[in-house]
């Protein structure tokens, strides 16, 4: 089931994290649904998707921290949004190493401080809060980890994101329920897709070696993750939220978000597979130095969000490659970025409508 352009259309969204590469993906697949975005996120970085797509120009742009509680109710407050969906954190397990408190910081106070302002909208109606697959106690397990196991997380990130779950919980529970306003999280697993540049990321350090012609390093070419296109959570995000409007009581409660099972990789297939997109020899090398702890397996099961929701991918691991790589090769051949993501974007729903008719 797609999501549905109706209920988009003309609805006040709060977006934060606008900004980042889901962000800047998830702020054009609402600008083709016709919604009103008020964007709210850190100044981006120069070489960002945002940046390439002018995505200050399509939509209510604003620059602020989430841990300004000032500024997060006064954007809050002037939007007066239908709905928020709330991606704004700080996303790389590296850097929280580097810097826990920024980590702990942004991901819990900077969630706390949204919902905080959310309290005090008139016609609000859902809130998705996005934290991560890496949420969970991870205990090695080879099956998919489900939305009732426990919480936890090793590394600052995962253990921040658990946080940010248990802030959402709670004012779910002392706040929104009793107003009847839908608050959800959603946990997705690894994302890629054309457009992310983030340091310390497989993908992004993948295309930067194959365009160079260099070996790619890899930091653990063992390590099994829940790989996804990016159009793939984003479009469960849109969904949910509109579930949540239509249900707020069955609907207010954790989702994840990942492909199937067959479809989780490791890295050292996801850069053989990535490489023979790119028409390239796969000529890897290890990554020197000492690393920081990482979990060596995760997976998840989305059987909820199939069955409830009636959310599904709609692309397999080897689509979701090819699909990442054209745009990379594209982009750096001199296309254009916005028009390489409305084409997949549009790609993306048609191939939605195909399998929900054909079902």
């Amino acid at each position: 089931m797609g999501v549905n352009s109706a209920f988009w259309r003309g609805r006040r969204v709060v977006l934060t994290g606008h900004t980042g590469f889901k962000g800047s993906w998830l702020l054009l697949l609402l600008e083709t649904l016709g919604a009103d975005v008020t964007g709210l996120s850190l100044k981006p970085e120069e070489d960002t998707l945002f940046r390439q797509i002018n995505g200050a120009a399509r939509c209510k742009h604003h620059i602020a921290d989430i841990r300004d509680f000032a500024a997060v109710k006064s954007v809050v407050g002037a939007a007066q949004p239908d709905i928020i969906l709330h991606l704004a954190a700080q996303p790389l397990v590296r850097q929280s190493y580097l810097d826990p408190l920024e980590t702990y910081g942004t991901n819990v106070l900077g969630t706390a401080n949204v919902l905080q302002a959310a309290r005090g909208l008139d016609n609000l109606l859902a809130i998705v809060s996005v934290t991560t697959d890496k949420c969970y106690a991870n205990d090695g397990r080879s099956t998919g980890y489900v939305e009732d196991d426990r919480l936890g997380g090793h590394d600052p990130y995962s253990n921040s994101k658990a946080c940010a779950e248990l802030v959402s919980q709670s004012f779910r529970d002392s706040f929104f329920a009793e107003r009847q306003i839908g608050l959800a999280t959603a946990r997705a697993g690894n994302v890629i897709g054309g457009g992310d540049y983030a340091a310390d990321r497989l993908i992004p350090d993948a295309v930067k070696a194959l365009s160079a012609g260099q070996p790619i390093e890899l930091r653990n070419p063992n390590a099994v993750r829940p790989w996804q296109h990016v159009l793939e959570p984003v479009s469960g995000y849109c969904l949910l939220a509109e579930r949540l409007a239509s249900d707020p009581k069955r609907f207010a409660k954790g989702w994840n978000f990942g492909p199937p099972a067959e479809d989780v990789a490791s890295v050292s297939r996801v850069v053989g597979q990535l490489a023979r997109c790119w028409g390239s020899d796969e000529t890897v090398a290890p990554q020197l130095g000492n690393h920081p702890h990482e979990a060596e397996l995760l997976t998840l099961d989305s059987t909820r969000a199939r069955c409830e929701l009636g959310w599904k991918p709609r692309l397999d691991f080897e689509q979701a490659i090819a699909w990442t790589a054209n745009w990379y090769h594209a982009r750096l051949g001199g296309s254009d970025a916005a028009k390489l993501c409305f084409d997949q974007i549009g790609a993306y729903q048609s191939l939605s409508s195909e399998q929900t008719a054909a079902a």
